[in-house]
């Protein structure tokens, strides 16, 4: 089980559950991935040992982001995405060093949904570092979203909606979409300060497993627990040294 979202907007310890108050919230399973050159014992441990990884809440999401200096200015819209970031940059879990520049580096970051499952909702870069007293901080930034919503003065996104029928415990694919695909760059980016960067991606709001069991026990709502849950991704972070 997930049985922790990391979570800096709220600093809430469990998946789904914006107070924290408890484990009831919780996805039910997740799962860990990797970016293999082939689907082999070698390859497979090869991609774990370079950190190629990422992990979803149980949804098979498809999840990739590259880090660099020098993409080319149509990189996210190129049909070989992949080969590009490779070319041009380090994947997920490798090291980004300065530049003689000094300039911010750029992120590509493409992630699709589980064919049989929802929408996504945000695409989101979450951001690491520690300061010069030693205090860590985390600031997440959203970098795309569907349904032609707005950022507020506080960069904060307005909720996707929820389609899920709590009498059926099913939902829709009419908000959300099926894809994001972009390329940013940190507009706080500090040279001299050392600092971490991964995708996290969320889906729309589906049931979660505790709706279900009230569904099949012939209750009104969960006894604990939220009745809807927005399933996500991580990758493994891409780490920028000065």
């Amino acid at each position: 089980k997930m049985a922790k979202d990391s979570t800096p907007e709220t600093k809430a310890p469990v998946l789904g559950n914006p107070t924290g108050a408890d484990g009831w919230d919780m996805s039910a399973s997740g799962l860990a991935a990797v970016w293999a050159k082939e689907n082999t014992r070698d390859a497979i441990y090869a991609a774990f040992k370079r950190k190629e990884t990422y992990a979803t809440s149980g949804p098979r999401q498809r999840v990739q982001l590259f880090g660099g200096w020098n993409f080319p200015q149509s990189a996210a819209q190129a049909e070989n995405f992949s080969a590009v970031g490779y070319e041009y940059g380090v994947p997920m879990g490798g090291d980004l060093q300065a530049n003689e520049l000094n300039s911010a580096p750029s992120f590509l970051m493409r992630a699709v949904k589980d064919p049989l499952d929802a929408n996504l909702d945000r695409l989101q870069m979450v951001k690491g570092w520690v300061d010069a007293n030693g205090e860590q901080h985390e600031r997440v930034y959203n970098v795309a979203w569907s349904d032609g919503r707005e950022l507020d003065a506080q960069g904060k996104l307005p909720p996707v909606g929820n389609t899920v029928d709590l009498t059926s415990a099913r939902y829709t694919n009419t908000i959300g979409q099926a894809e994001f695909t972009v390329q940013w760059s940190d507009p706080d980016f500090n040279p001299k300060q050392a600092a971490f960067y991964y995708v996290r991606v969320l889906q729309i709001p589906t049931p979660r497993n505790g709706l279900f069991d009230a569904l099949a026990l012939q209750l009104d709502e969960p006894p604990k627990g939220a009745a809807t849950i927005q399933e996500r991704a991580y990758t493994s972070p891409i780490w920028y040294q000065p």
